[in-house]
């Protein structure tokens, strides 16, 4: 069992920059795969990002890369994402996730665990 908590969000003009993070709790933290997802009111949540436990592996999608960047520290029971050079599309509810598959999986399916996300407002 993982608990998720996200924070950081807010309010940042484009070009801007945020990191956000999330703090897990529970013991099988260190051997998930976690995960970032956003969604905007009417559509579908879509995948940010992930990385496997040891952090040796990233997976990002394509509206982000360059610009983002997940890390964790699992001594520290958190997950960050990096976001630089952000966009007014890029607005929307961040949510955390957890998944025990060993899998860097992009679908909302196939992650276990969700945080009740964080809101971030990318101005123009």
């Amino acid at each position: 069992q993982v608990q998720l908590v996200e924070s950081g969000g807010g309010l940042v003009q484009a070009g801007g920059s945020l990191t956000l993070s999330c703090a897990a709790s529970g013991r099988t933290f260190s051997t998930a795969i976690m995960g970032w997802f956003r969604q905007t009111p009417g559509k579908e949540r879509e995948f940010v990002a992930a990385i496997s436990w040891s952090g040796g592996r990233t997976r990002l999608s394509d509206s982000v890369k360059g610009r983002f960047t997940i890390s964790r520290d699992n001594a520290e029971n958190t997950v960050y994402l990096q976001m630089n050079s952000l966009k007014p599309e890029d607005t929307a509810v961040y949510y955390c996730a957890a998944d025990s598959s060993g899998d860097l999986r992009v679908a909302v399916g196939g992650y276990d665990y969700w945080g009740q996300g964080t809101q971030v407002t990318v101005s123009s």
